[in-house]
């Protein structure tokens, strides 16, 4: 296996360069990948003629000849499946977006916007920088709380969210995020505020606040079940669904039921169950995870950020939050069930009960429909936008083969295994000078006081 992959990665080498550039390419001897149909169907060798940034034409390997000046790739047999899509990440610094296009995303939703990413979406688009497609929200809209972060856009009464949602929208954002601790007033001015200016919303339900106290002994300002036809794009978080519309009750029939109550609103939900299973094994090590192989790619500025949520977790009882993500798994799978559109995580999905294929749907299709754009994204087929991941072996059976791809191809725009690597290396070398300014510029864009922070 080793060999093999070796000669293909030798094979790509030769023919392509490690910049990526928009080219005529002609991938030869693959095997597709068709996740539309109810069950997968996995093609004979074929051959795949992609012009500019769209897929012209698909054949039988051989009934395609190699057009004038076309770069001709051999596949040697692999697996060519859609590129995948991660709906919720928080961008840092441009050096993170490399490590992406090498685990085969080639789009990415960032769930916390400021202004330096308007910029790196419009440089990515125009093939000035190595990345996935980038789409963005503003900055996070909350009211001040429990969970304020110094990074999110306050607005407390309806004109103050109104004001918010103009500015955002004025400085080029088309996506929302909103937070738990809105107010009644703030959400209603959001939801307003959006509806006016065609923007989509996605985010944490807001919860409005409470006087101090668990759901367990008083209620929320805002019923969970009240904002399910408020439009919401993809809901975030399963645990934030158990501890808002549960009321952190882990109970499989009030589960189920709620489940059905989802689905029935046709709200799409982005489960991330990576994010708590981390902070698990945050606890489980006692910190260790977070000295783990692969941290180096961590944005030092967001780890300085989140040092006293690492802390927390260091210490946290271990027994309680093994039991609680086992009901968020549970909670996944029954969303799932009832069905609700899920988008993102893979393998975490296939652990909570779904099929390999229903898995990989969450990362192409469902995104793709989710966004408006399943009918030039998310499937391999002529006419379609050319965001392919080739892979040595079936991820229908081994979805470790997903870690490593031969060749990512973003837009048109190819990456060899060699140019991926190289990507990762850069990943772990951010500028956090860069990203100290960006992140200033942006707070102080929104209005926020960052004297703190510069010394003023």
């Amino acid at each position: 296996m080793i060999a093999r992959l070796l000669a293909m990665a030798a094979a790509l080498l030769a023919a392509l360069s490690v910049t990526a550039r928009a080219q005529d390419l002609l991938i030869q001897n693959v095997r597709l990948i068709d996740l539309s149909a109810e069950s997968p169907q996995l093609s004979a060798p074929q051959s795949v003629l992609i012009r500019g940034d769209r897929i012209a034409a698909i054949a039988p390997v051989g009934a395609i000849p190699v057009p004038e000046g076309v770069t001709p790739i051999d596949g040697n047999g692999g697996y060519l499946l859609p590129g995948l899509t991660d709906m919720h990440v928080h961008v840092w610094d441009q050096a993170s977006l490399g490590s992406y296009l090498a685990h085969g995303v080639t789009a990415i939703r960032n769930a916390s916007g400021m202004p330096f990413h308007l910029d790196l979406a419009q440089r990515i688009e125009a093939g000035e920088l190595a990345g996935p497609r980038l789409l963005t929200t503003g900055p996070i809209l909350n009211s001040h709380g429990a969970n304020e972060q110094l990074n999110h856009q306050f607005v407390t009464t309806s004109a103050e969210a109104r004001a918010a949602v103009r500015w955002q929208h004025e400085a080029g954002f088309r996506h929302l995020k909103v937070y738990s601790n809105l107010t009644r007033e703030a959400w209603a001015g959001v939801k307003a505020e959006a509806e006016a200016l065609d923007m989509t919303i996605m985010g944490h339900t807001p919860e409005g606040i409470r006087a101090q106290g668990t759901p367990r002994d008083r209620p929320f300002d805002m019923a969970f079940t009240d904002l399910l036809d408020a439009g919401f794009v993809t809901i975030e978080h399963v645990e934030s669904i158990v501890w808002h519309g549960l009321r952190n009750r882990h109970d499989p029939a009030a589960a189920h039921a709620l489940a059905q109550r989802i689905a029935a609103s046709g709200t799409p939900v982005d489960p991330t169950l990576v994010a708590f299973r981390n902070l698990l094994h945050v606890a489980e090590t006692k910190g260790a995870y977070l000295r783990r192989p692969g941290t180096e790619w961590m944005n030092p500025m967001l780890v300085a950020q989140s040092q006293g949520e690492y802390d927390r977790w260091t210490n946290e009882a271990v027994e309680p939050n093994r039991e609680a993500f086992a009901f968020y798994k549970q909670m996944t799978k029954m969303l799932s069930d009832a069905g609700v559109t899920l988008v993102d995580e893979l393998e975490l999905l296939v652990e909570a009960g779904l099929s390999p294929a229903q898995a990989l749907r969450t990362a192409t299709l469902n995104p793709a429909q989710v966004l408006g754009e399943d009918a030039t994204r998310g499937r391999i087929a002529p006419g379609m936008i050319a965001d392919m991941v080739l892979v040595n072996a079936d991820p229908l059976e081994d979805f470790t083969a997903l870690r490593s791809p031969v060749l990512v191809i973003a837009q048109g725009r190819p990456h060899d295994r060699a140019a991926l690597d190289a990507l990762l290396d850069e990943a772990a070398r951010p500028d956090l000078a860069r990203t100290q300014a960006n992140v200033i510029a942006g707070l102080q864009a929104q209005g926020t006081d960052v004297s703190d922070l510069t010394g003023g």
